[in-house]
């Protein structure tokens, strides 16, 4: 994994501008910034810390590798939890250096919204380089979208998915395709998320379509698949040898945890992915996206043309399989620069173009007037976003571990369905009702009845859930806390509660 992140950063040299450029540093400091006010905002609000439970999955693993040696969510139980193992290798260097868990992590947040902002440059200059000014705005534009900085401040592996995403697109951007380092990449993103293996078909599609004969494609394909299997190979056998299956138990987890939504029309659910993508700005940049299409349709331009066909590919994908959004899609929010890039080109070439007659000037002027108000305004609202989502996490699922850390057994047995907090402060035995460490849940994971015999049959001391959430398992149960924060059911949530099982 340490090789495989050099190698990371070897390509986004290569694909990253051959030369710092004073401009490339005010691209940095904006996205210092940006990420700097959401962290300002969450704790001016309650305090600072992730908005996300799942981002004490990490910390915990990466804990655990770097001062025991061990990939275990809990010691000791080597486990395939971790959707991220690359992510997850990466944040453990922060607990050698002895920093807090958010400082290392924040810092890499960071660092992955630079390299999205200056690769996105790159590949705008490369669709317009007659706009290399609007270049340095595209990317301003991008390390300061609302979805981008939440994720920057998430701790999770979400803006190092898009950015290895972009990475890929600009090596297809390229006059000079690599194809066996293509497949090198996608290789890379499959330690990443399980998802990066979708990143082959535009490989494909421009290998098939960009290349001049039959040799040529057969030969781009071949090192291509040569590349991805390198690296491919490893994680599956790493999967394999941690849980049995060739993928993380997350893949089968999350499937099961929302199959109910697949009965949902699938119209519905791939409006509601792609509708992630328009809070904000991007619902004033929706007709760039079908002009710059248009454009490239026109002209041929595959590797553009593959980018979009992936990106509804990418939707489509988590409409059929998760079938659920939330969290401000941040399952879709890696896709999101794809898009942003795509509309941006579309925008610019309307308001750029000349002897249309001023009507069309004028509207250009207004467009991109209105999308700077509104990329301006969700900033903003992303701030105060982002502080209520740590302020929950930090009042609800980390206030309750503490409580576990200080009035329980260090022996006793836990079952709880977000065990992020509760593994990385409380450090007690564990059953993951939601499948991530405990696989052997999955087949019966919204089956109450089935999971109250298994805490039973495992002799489960204590339940830690929002009681709505196991209505039925919370039934003539004790409650011995409730965290009593304010944020949760500000939003029409929960309290958290832990209960006694036995």
């Amino acid at each position: 994994m340490r090789k495989g992140a050099e190698l990371l950063a070897a390509m986004i040299s290569r694909f990253s501008p051959t030369r710092f450029r004073p401009s490339d540093g005010v691209i940095a400091l904006l996205a210092a910034v940006g990420l700097a006010v959401y962290l300002a905002a969450s704790a001016l609000l309650f305090r600072i810390g992730f908005p996300l439970d799942d981002a004490w999955i990490h910390q915990t693993y990466a804990r655990n590798l770097a001062m025991l040696g061990e990939w275990a969510f809990i010691p000791g139980e080597s486990s395939a939890g971790s959707t991220a193992p690359l992510w997850t290798a990466i944040l453990a260097p922060g607990y050698w250096l002895g920093l807090s868990p958010y400082t290392w992590t924040w810092m890499l947040g960071w660092a992955a919204l630079c390299g999205i902002g200056l690769v996105s440059r790159r590949i705008f200059q490369q669709i317009q380089p007659e706009n290399p000014i609007v270049s340095l705005w595209v990317a301003i534009f991008i390390v300061l979208e609302w979805h981008l900085v939440w994720a920057a401040g998430s701790g999770m592996e979400t803006l190092l998915f898009a950015l290895i995403i972009l990475v890929a697109f600009a090596g297809l951007f390229s006059e000079r395709k690599r194809w066996f380092e293509l497949g090198l990449l996608v290789g890379i993103s499959l330690w990443v998320r399980p998802d990066g293996l979708t990143l082959a078909g535009p490989v494909i599609f421009v290998a098939t379509f960009g290349e001049s004969s039959w040799k040529s494609r057969i030969r781009a394909v071949g090192l291509f698949a040569l590349g991805a299997l390198i690296l491919a190979s490893p994680y599956l056998w790493f999967n394999r040898a941690l849980s049995g299956a060739w993928w993380p138990n997350t893949f089968f987890a999350k499937q099961a945890e929302y199959a109910i939504h697949r009965q949902q029309p699938l119209l519905n659910r791939f409006l509601q992915q792609a509708g992630m993508m328009l809070i904000g700005a991007g619902v004033v940049l929706l007709p760039g996206l079908f002009i710059q299409l248009q454009r490239s349709i026109r002209r041929r331009e595959w590797a553009l043309l593959a980018s979009a066909a992936w990106l509804l590919g990418f939707l489509l994908l988590y409409a059929i399989r998760l079938a659920v959004v939330y969290q401000h899609g941040r399952y879709v929010i890696p896709a999101m620069p794809v898009f942003f890039l795509i509309s941006l080109a579309g925008l610019a070439s309307w308001v750029k173009s000349k002897g249309d007659g001023l009507w069309k000037r004028v509207i250009g002027r207004a467009w991109a007037l209105s999308l700077g108000l509104v990329w301006l305004a969700f900033f903003a609202i992303g701030a105060r976003a982002y502080a209520l989502d740590v302020a929950v996490i930090e009042s609800e699922m980390v206030e309750t571990a503490k409580w576990v850390v200080h009035h329980t057994d260090p022996d006793a047995l836990i079952a709880a369905h977000d065990i992020g907090a509760l593994g990385y402060f409380a450090e007690r035995r564990l059953i993951d009702l939601a499948g991530l460490v405990s696989p052997e849940v999955i087949p019966f994971i919204r089956d109450e009845a089935a999971l109250a015999a298994y805490m039973d049959e495992n002799q489960v001391d204590y339940f830690v859930s929002f009681p709505g959430w196991y209505p039925e398992l919370v039934v003539n149960r004790i409650s011995v806390y409730t965290s009593n924060g304010p944020f949760s059911p500000m939003q029409g949530g929960e309290n958290m509660q832990v209960f006694r099982w036995r």
